[in-house]
């Protein structure tokens, strides 16, 4: 596909623009999401007016990454009504009164530890919005929220990249035959603890005292009906997932649509004949998710496939290719270049320059791609889907993550490299 000149740096300015206007919400005032869905419908009718391909090609594109971005989106619909359905039912009060503490450095070691292997089991995302939903439970505040927040997204993006089912890139090289299983769980689970620790340990610095005491007891408060089951029952429908797709092949967001019908089925037949338990069935529970949020990932999502289709990102790929010789280096490029742009398309694209006779299965270069392209978007709040689902649950802008979390995750990212480097 081609662009003539204009159209192509027309493309590129519409995409800076629209970044910086997500950069600087706060300020212009106007929601991310309304300027996330503009990006993306511009993008894409310039795409549409330049593009040298015939209409029926362009159509066919768009609907191709449309494709892709749904699996996303239904994913991200699945698991937030899973998370909501709990705890209509008061579910997670059971992990608060494991977790509950005031004192602020406990607290967030613990919200840390949990995040960073649960992620390896279930994956980022879903553990992003299951911590952050546990997180509002145990700090009333949430000015308070916003650095224990940060550190979900990093300690859920670093325990993501050490397992093939923690994050898309790793799940990516993995089902392409570039890394094993075991091979990547001994090379990159040390760095990537590391790049959790790291910043843990800043962060343990600034906080000193306890947090406010919630107003519920939750030792004491009623549970609503059925209320173990479906947390019992829900752990195990989000934990099913990745295994669904490791021993059948079939997308995360169908095990995840799956998941949700079996608690949808379950929960109508505990509750259908109780007039008063309405509130804690599916439909009601769908008039709470944040469709915002939804809409905001399916807006840059979208950007960003326009600047893959035309080719920015290839030609990106193949500039570093040229311009950097080493492949330890073009991987942690990779990574801080995936704190900005998706890092999807970016090792999809890797994956294109680099085949298996140059760089083979379990090589080095892999490996190490698996850490930065996983760890590197903590640096930017945009960078990662844990970091957009934090800013759109919590309302933390791109500023505010900026001046809490990059120093601190880049330092992480810094460390976990040096660490690889020196063991491998």
């Amino acid at each position: 596909m081609e662009l003539c000149g204009s159209f192509l740096y027309l493309i590129i300015g519409i995409f800076i623009v629209g970044y910086l206007g997500i950069i600087f919400e706060f300020y212009i005032k106007v929601n991310k999401t309304a300027v996330g869905i503009a990006l993306a419908t511009l993008c894409w009718l310039v795409y549409f007016l330049g593009c040298s391909n015939t209409l029926e090609s362009s159509v066919s594109a768009l609907g191709g990454h449309l494709g892709d971005v749904s699996q996303i989106i239904f994913f991200l619909l699945g698991a937030m009504t899973l998370v909501e359905l709990i705890d209509a039912h008061k579910g997670f009060n059971t992990v608060i009164l494991w977790i509950q503490t005031q004192n602020k450095r406990k607290l967030i070691i613990l919200i840390s530890l949990i995040s960073f292997f649960l992620s390896a089991v279930l994956d980022n995302l879903t553990t992003t919005i299951l911590m952050i939903s546990i997180l509002r439970k145990l700090i009333p505040s949430s000015k308070e929220r916003i650095l224990p927040g940060c550190m979900i997204v990093i300690a859920a993006n670093a325990g993501g990249a050490w397992t093939p089912i923690g994050d898309v890139t790793t799940t990516m090289l993995w089902i392409d035959n570039r890394i094993s299983s075991l091979a990547v769980m001994k090379a990159i689970f040390l760095p990537s603890l590391l790049s959790m620790l790291i910043p843990l340990g800043l962060y343990l610095f600034t906080l000193k005292g306890n947090y406010q005491k919630p107003e519920i007891d939750y030792s004491k408060e009623e549970r609503e009906p059925g209320s173990r089951l479906v947390f019992v029952l829900g752990l195990l429908a989000l934990m099913a997932v990745p295994v669904v797709k490791s021993l059948t092949g079939l997308p995360p967001f169908m095990g995840m649509l799956m998941a949700l019908a079996v608690l949808w089925i379950v929960t109508d037949i505990l509750h259908h004949k109780h007039e008063d338990r309405q509130h804690l069935r599916i439909p009601f529970i769908l008039t709470k998710i944040d469709v915002a949020s939804i809409l905001f990932f399916l807006g840059i999502l979208l950007a960003i496939n326009a600047l893959e289709s035309v080719g920015i990102l290839n030609q990106l790929a193949l500039i570093l290719n040229e311009t950097v010789k080493n492949s330890t280096a073009i991987a942690v490029v990779i990574g801080v270049i995936s704190a900005i742009i998706d890092n999807v398309p970016l090792v999809a694209a890797t994956m294109g320059m680099y085949d298996r006779i140059a760089f083979p299965t379990d090589s080095s270069f892999w490996l190490l791609t698996a850490f930065t392209a996983g760890t590197g978007g903590s640096m930017l709040s945009i960078g990662s889907a844990a970091g957009v689902a934090l800013m759109g649950i919590e309302k933390i802008d791109f500023i505010t993550y900026f001046k809490k979390a990059s120093f601190p995750a880049a330092l992480g990212y810094v460390g976990g490299i040096l660490l690889y480097i020196a063991l491998y």
